[in-house]
C-alpha cells in the first residue's frame, strides 16, 4: 500500500509521543475506528513507540490505515525483535509490560524483520 502524508508519520525524541498519540488518534476517527477501541489503540501504539525510545537508536515511523475491516498499524524502528507470545510480568516487576499489554488489547500483533530494523504490526478489528 502506497503511503501518503496522511498515513504516516515519524518520531525520534520522547516529546514526539504526543504528536504521535494524537496522529494516530485523528487517523482512527477518520478511518472508522469505534470510538470506544481509539483509546486502546493509543496505548498500544503508545507502549510500542516509547520501547522504541527507550531500547533503540534513531526513532522509528508509524503508518496507520484501513484494510479488509481493520485498522492496521505498523511500528518500524531499529530494535531486534520483540518477544511476543509472552506472560504478563508479576506485580513486583519494574519493567516488561508494555509488549504483553500491546497483545492483550489488539486483536492481532505480529513482528517481522524488514531492511530497517523491526516492523510490528498491529490490528483492530473495524
Amino acid at each position: 500500500m502506497p503511503e501518503t502524508a496522511a498515513d504516516g508519520m515519524s518520531y525520534s525524541v520522547p516529546d514526539d509521543l504526543r504528536r504521535v498519540r494524537a496522529f494516530v488518534t485523528e487517523r482512527a476517527l477518520a478511518l472508522g475506528l469505534p470510538e470506544a477501541r481509539i483509546d486502546v489503540l493509543t496505548l498500544a501504539v503508545s507502549e510500542l513507540t516509547t520501547n522504541t525510545l527507550q531500547h533503540t537508536s534513531g526513532g522509528g515511523h508509524i503508518r496507520v490505515w484501513a484494510e479488509d475491516g481493520r485498522l492496521v498499524c505498523d511500528v518500524v524502528d531499529r530494535g531486534v525483535d520483540r518477544p511476543f507470545g509472552r506472560s504478563m510480568p508479576s506485580a513486583e516487576a519494574i519493567r516488561g509490560r508494555g509488549l504483553a499489554i500491546v497483545e492483550r488489547v489488539c486483536d492481532s500483533v505480529r513482528t517481522t524483520r524488514v531492511p530497517e530494523g523491526t516492523l510490528v504490526r498491529i490490528c483492530l478489528d473495524l
